[in-house]
């Protein structure tokens, strides 16, 4: 039977591929991706998150997408360097975002 699978890990793709009858997520993901940890990956069927045991059917698509990014550094307060840009000053307003706050 087939289904679409879409694999959004590294470059990424999208296929029908042929898959035995009773195949489940779980045995999908160990074939597909070897070298992964499905804890590493968001994996939904039908665009739904599913289980690992859930047996797919003829025509499903199936997405897997990691949630970790090899490299990715976590950035902090600490490690947003505060830059001055035309006299107005940078500061972090969180840990993800900044702002420009005046000078004067």
């Amino acid at each position: 039977m087939q289904i679409l699978f879409i694999n959004n890990d590294g470059s990424g793709f999208a296929d029908q591929i042929e898959i035995s009858e009773g195949m489940t997520v779980s045995r999908l993901f160990q074939e597909r991706l070897p070298h992964g940890r499905p804890q590493d990956y968001l994996i939904r069927v039908n665009r739904q998150p599913t289980t690992a045991d859930a047996v797919l059917r003829e025509g499903d698509r199936v997405s897997i997408t990691p949630t970790k990014i090899e490299g990715a550094a976590h950035i902090t307060a600490d490690t947003i360097p505060i830059l001055h840009w035309k006299g107005a000053l940078w500061e972090p307003d969180n840990v993800l975002t900044v702002s420009i706050c005046s000078t004067s």
